[in-house]
C-alpha cells in the first residue's frame, strides 16, 4: 500500500450511502459481488440507475440498450424521447440550485425556480435570434452562473453547445470554431484573474468568431463590433419555454480532447452521456439531495458539464467560485458555502500544502473530496484528507469520451490516499502489458458496452481512434483508452499516467509522475513538470524539467546538480537530466491541469 494513512467508513457512512441502498435493494451484502453484478447484469443496473436518478422521458425507452450494431455502437435508451436538461430541474422550486461568489464579492444564491427562469429567457433569446433545433452555439467564458444557464438553455432548446475553455489561445479557439461552425458564440468582455484584467472578447474576435453575445463585467462597457450584441439586449423577457423533444443519440454538447497540438478530437455528448456523469456522482461521490458540490473547472473541460449534471440531476447545489482556487479566499468560500463535496486537480493541493493557506479554516461540512486530471501524490492527498477533518478522497479517472470515470473509489470502502478502490459501477476494463497479456501493470482497455461511451467523433474516425487493431480479451471487444494502471495485491489500483506520456529514457520506460515526485521533494522546488523531448536530428529522448522555485540561494548550476543527483540516486543512474528550466508559473488548463504538451512545444521552439 502506498501509505499507511487510511480512512475507514463507519457503519453510518455505509448505511446512509446511495450504494448501500442499491445493494440492499438487490440483496447484496458485499460490494465486490454488487460490483460484479453491475457488470454482468448491466442492463438491469443501468435501468435501475435511470430510475434512481428519476430521468424524465417524453416517451419511455423500448429497451435499455440495443446492440444491433455491436457493442462498439450501442444504442442506449432505445426508442426513448427526452431532453436531458429537464432532469436538472426536479428539486423543490425554492431549493438552492446555484451558490456563487465573484472574486472579492459576497456569496449569492439562486433558487431552482430562478435558474430555470433565466434558462428559459436565454432559450427564448436563441429562438428569437432565428436559431433552430440542431443549430450549434458556442460558449467561451469562465464557469459563471450565466455560463451554466446558457449551457442549459442550449440543451433545452435542442441546440448542441460547443464548449471552449477560456484559457485557450486565439489559434486554439479558431480551430474549435472551424470544426463546430456555431451560429452564435457567448463570451464576456474580460477575465479577472489574480488582480489582472485579461481580454476575452477581443481574443474570441481575433479567432474569427461570428455573431457574438457579450456579457459585460466592466464599467464602462467595452465597445462591440457592429455584428455583435450585449447580453442585456439578447436575453428575452419571456420566462416560459417548453423543452424540445429529442432522441437519445442527439448531441447535447461538443467537447474537445485536451491536446493543444494538432487538431483536437471533437467529442459529442448525447442526451445519454449526462446520465453517466450523474451516476458516478450518485454512487461513487455519494451526492445526495441538497448537498453542495464544488469543482473548480470550466465548461471547456469535461468536468464542467460533469459538474452541472452531477449536482443538478442529483438535486444538489452547484457551487461556483469566480476567482482562482489557490488562496484563502477560495477556502473561505468552501467554508461559508458549506461545501459537502469538493473536487480538485492534485497540483492545487500541492499549492495549498506549500503555502499553508487553508489550514485555519473550518471545512467540517465536507463529506468527501475528489481528485482527477493528474496522478495524485499520497502525501498531498493525506494532507487534503486532514484539511477536511479526516475525510476520504474519491480518486476519479475517466475521460471526455466516457462522460465520467472508468475507475474510482467509494465511501463504503477503506480509503487510502492516491489509490482507486474499484472499477466504476456498470462497466469494466482489463490491464494488458506490451504483449497484450492480462497483467497487474499495463494499459487500460475498456470493455464495452458501458452507458456514456462515445459512438462517434465529429472530425475523426471513431473506430480508428478507439478500436482499430485492439486485441480481444476472452472473446470480448476491447476499446483503447491510453491510461496506465497498476493493480495492487489488495485489489486497489494506482495510476501510472498516460501511456503516451511515458518516457523512454535510454531504453527504459518511466512515468513523468515518478520523476516529478522526486524533483518536488527538493527544497528549492515548489512544483515541477517533466517532459521528454526528441531531438530534431534524431537520437534518444532528452529529459527536460520545468519548475517553479521556492526562495533559495542556489545557483542555476547547483540546482541542476541537485536534480541530476536525486534522479540518478533515487530512480535510475542511467537517466540524465538535460535541462532544468525555471518558470514563474506552470501553464495550466482552466481546471488546473499542467499542460505538458505546451511545455514541450515551448522547449522545441527555443532550442
Amino acid at each position: 500500500m502506498a501509505t499507511q494513512y487510511c480512512w475507514i467508513p463507519s457503519k453510518k457512512d455505509i448505511t446512509q450511502s446511495n450504494i448501500h441502498n442499491m445493494m440492499v435493494k438487490n440483496n447484496f451484502s458485499d460490494f465486490k459481488s454488487f460490483q460484479q453484478w453491475s457488470v454482468e447484469s448491466y442492463k438491469d443496473f443501468w435501468a435501475q440507475t435511470v430510475n434512481n436518478l428519476n430521468i424524465p422521458f417524453k416517451t419511455n425507452y423500448q429497451s435499455i440498450v440495443n446492440l444491433k450494431n455491436g457493442v462498439a455502437q450501442a444504442h442506449w435508451l432505445y426508442g426513448a424521447e427526452l431532453n436531458i436538461a429537464e432532469a436538472c430541474f426536479q428539486n423543490h422550486p425554492e431549493s438552492t440550485a446555484v451558490i456563487f461568489q465573484k472574486e472579492n464579492g459576497v456569496i449569492q444564491k439562486v433558487s431552482q425556480q430562478n435558474l430555470e427562469i433565466l434558462v428559459n429567457r436565454i432559450a427564448n433569446g436563441l429562438v428569437n435570434y432565428g436559431l433552430q433545433q440542431g443549430d450549434v452555439i458556442a460558449i467561451d467564458m469562465p464557469m459563471t452562473l450565466e455560463a451554466v444557464a446558457i449551457y442549459l438553455a442550449g440543451l433545452k432548446a435542442g441546440m448542441p453547445v460547443a464548449t471552449i475553455a477560456d484559457s485557450f489561445t486565439e489559434k486554439e479557439i479558431a480551430v474549435r470554431l472551424k470544426i463546430t461552425q456555431p451560429k452564435l458564440i457567448f463570451t464576456q468582455d474580460v477575465l479577472s484573474r489574480a488582480g489582472k484584467i485579461l481580454p476575452l472578447y477581443q481574443k474570441v474576435k481575433n479567432a474569427q468568431a461570428g455573431k457574438t453575445i457579450v456579457i459585460s463585467t466592466q464599467t464602462p462597457q467595452l465597445p462591440l463590433n457592429k455584428s455583435d450584441e450585449c447580453w442585456e439586449d439578447f436575453i428575452s423577457e419571456n420566462t416560459h419555454f417548453d423543452a424540445v423533444t429529442l432522441k437519445p443519440e442527439d448531441t447535447s454538447t461538443i467537447l474537445f480532447s485536451s491536446g493543444t497540438t494538432g487538431t483536437p478530437k471533437a467529442i459529442p455528448w448525447t442526451q445519454v452521456t449526462p446520465i453517466k456523469s450523474a451516476s458516478d456522482a450518485y454512487y461513487h461521490h455519494n451526492i445526495q439531495k441538497n448537498d453542495v458540490v464544488c469543482w473548480p473547472t470550466n465548461l471547456g473541460w469535461m468536468m464542467g458539464p460533469w459538474l452541472v449534471f452531477a449536482a443538478l440531476i442529483n438535486k444538489a447545489t452547484l457551487a461556483l467560485y469566480y476567482g482562482a482556487p489557490l488562496d484563502k479566499a477560495f477556502g473561505t468560500f468552501v467554508q461559508e458555502a458549506q461545501i459537502t463535496m469538493l473536487g480538485l486537480v492534485p497540483s492545487i493541493v500541492r499549492h495549498w500544502k506549500n503555502s499553508g493557506c487553508m489550514e485555519k479554516l473550518d471545512w467540517g461540512a465536507i463529506k468527501c473530496f475528489s481528485s482527477t486530471g493528474e496522478v495524485s501524490n499520497a502525501e498531498e492527498m493525506t494532507y487534503l484528507m486532514q484539511l477536511g477533518g479526516h475525510k476520504p478522497v474519491i480518486e476519479y479517472c475517466g475521460g471526455t469520451e466516457i462522460g465520467g470515470g472508468y475507475i474510482t473509489s467509494t465511501v463504503i470502502q477503506p480509503n487510502y490516499p492516491s489509490t482507486f478502490s474499484c472499477q466504476a459501477l456498470g462497466g469494466s476494463f482489463v490491464l494488458l502489458n506490451e504483449n497484450h497479456e492480462p497483467d497487474v501493470l499495463g494499459e487500460v482497455f475498456i470493455i464495452p458496452p458501458i452507458l456514456g461511451l462515445s459512438n462517434r467523433l465529429i472530425n475523426k474516425n471513431h473506430h480508428d481512434v478507439y478500436y482499430k487493431d485492439t486485441p480481444q480479451y476472452r472473446g470480448k471487444v476491447l476499446r483503447r483508452h491510453g491510461d496506465a494502471m497498476n493493480r495492487l495485491p489488495n485489489g486497489y489500483y494506482v495510476a501510472q499516467g498516460r501511456v503516451d506520456d511515458a518516457m523512454n529514457l535510454g531504453g527504459i520506460k518511466v512515468s513523468g509522475i515518478q520523476i516529478e515526485e522526486l524533483i518536488n521533494s527538493l527544497d528549492f522546488v515548489k512544483e515541477s513538470a517533466a517532459i521528454a523531448v526528441s531531438p530534431k536530428n534524431g537520437g534518444p529522448s532528452k529529459l527536460v524539467l520545468y519548475y517553479v522555485s521556492h526562495p533559495n540561494n542556489l545557483s542555476a548550476e547547483e540546482r541542476l546538480t541537485h536534480a541530476k543527483s536525486i534522479i540518478r540516486q533515487e530512480l535510475n543512474p542511467l537517466f540524465k537530466v538535460s535541462d532544468l528550466i525555471e518558470l514563474d508559473l506552470l501553464p495550466r488548463t482552466a481546471s488546473g491541469k499542467v499542460m505538458r504538451r505546451t511545455l514541450r512545444d515551448l522547449y522545441l521552439s527555443n532550442h
